[in-house]
């Protein structure tokens, strides 16, 4: 498999910024967002429809789909960051030029709805992009500084970063009572869980057999996560793939504590433990504020038995 890198970000380059999902809650969000960028020296285009508001979507998606073009079509743009996730991209993909993005490859960083954008153009370009922070959601406010640190170091390095640690130095945990011993090497594809349960049976689903899957969610209760984690085994994906990270499932608990139900964590280990694959827990990424960014579509290899997770290459060139 030939995978595209994007150009490394340099020092003055442009930012492209669009939302093509929900819009933040606050335009505000955005300017200061983009305060952050221009305040570490780099110059930022804001979408032209990247502040519509149509519903629960940031605009119509005629509106979303251009600024998605614009930024990969504009020579000047050297990255793309999304303001924030919500809903709203799935409806896209059927309309994206994945032509355009093919002959422009860009730095493409956002997660939580953004994964089905992400996973599509690696369907249909084979491009990296990231699973990490956004504009209105990490940038607008203070953002924790190993998170900040190791994102900024990802794109503009051009060298591997070899093994990957917790911000904050927490321990990488082999899954449950797993005993599987051999490390696991493949691809990074994934991200939030609900995103890749949406694309199963089209034609944007990318193949994860013998890649590494890995999976965060938020705000979906027990039976929710039961539910879309039973679908991926029925589908024989989990069967597929060389190995499994578990990032965070943040806020998935019950919204009726008086009814009786499984954890989270329960439902893990019932579903999980019979694979035979390594499996990565405790692995900081996804809805919370301190964590990694996890380059889609990135060599890496695992070991449940070290506990450690390494990136093999560059993710970008």
């Amino acid at each position: 498999m030939t995978v595209l890198k994007p150009p490394p970000l340099k020092p003055n380059d442009v930012i492209g910024v669009i939302a093509p999902g929900s819009a933040p809650s606050s335009p505000e969000k955005i300017d200061k967002g983009i305060r952050y960028l221009e305040r570490l020296g780099y110059r930022v285009k804001l979408g032209k429809h990247a502040k519509n508001v149509h519903g629960y979507l940031a605009g119509r998606d005629a509106e979303r789909l251009a600024d998605l073009h614009a930024m990969f079509a504009d020579h000047s743009v050297k990255a793309i960051f999304m303001a924030r996730g919500g809903y709203g991209t799935p409806r896209l993909l059927p309309k994206i030029d994945y032509d355009l993005i093919r002959r422009n490859p860009k730095i493409l960083v956002g997660y939580s709805d953004i994964t089905a954008l992400q996973l599509a153009i690696f369907k249909k370009v084979n491009l990296i992009t990231f699973s990490g922070p956004m504009v209105a959601v990490e940038m607008f406010q203070k953002m924790d500084p190993s998170t900040e640190e190791f994102f900024w170091r990802l794109i503009t390095s051009p060298l591997s970063l070899g093994k990957v640690m917790n911000p904050g130095g927490e321990r990488l945990r082999r899954f449950g009572s797993q005993t599987k011993k051999s490390p696991a090497k493949g691809r990074l594809l994934g991200g939030n869980l609900s995103m890749i349960i949406s694309l199963m049976g089209t034609p944007f689903q990318p193949d994860y057999a013998n890649q590494i899957l890995f999976l965060e969610e938020v705000g979906e209760e027990p039976y929710r996560v039961d539910r879309m984690l039973t679908q991926l085994k029925l589908a024989g994906i989990l069967r597929a793939i060389k190995g499994l990270i578990l990032g965070s499932f943040a806020d998935c608990v019950p919204a009726d504590k008086s009814k009786p139900s499984l954890t989270v964590e329960d439902v893990q280990r019932e579903l999980l433990e019979d694979l035979k694959i390594p499996i990565l827990s405790n692995v900081a990424f996804g809805h919370i504020p301190q964590k990694l960014t996890m380059p889609i579509g990135l060599k890496a290899r695992i070991s449940a038995r070290a506990g450690s997770l390494e990136f093999l290459e560059s993710a970008v060139a």
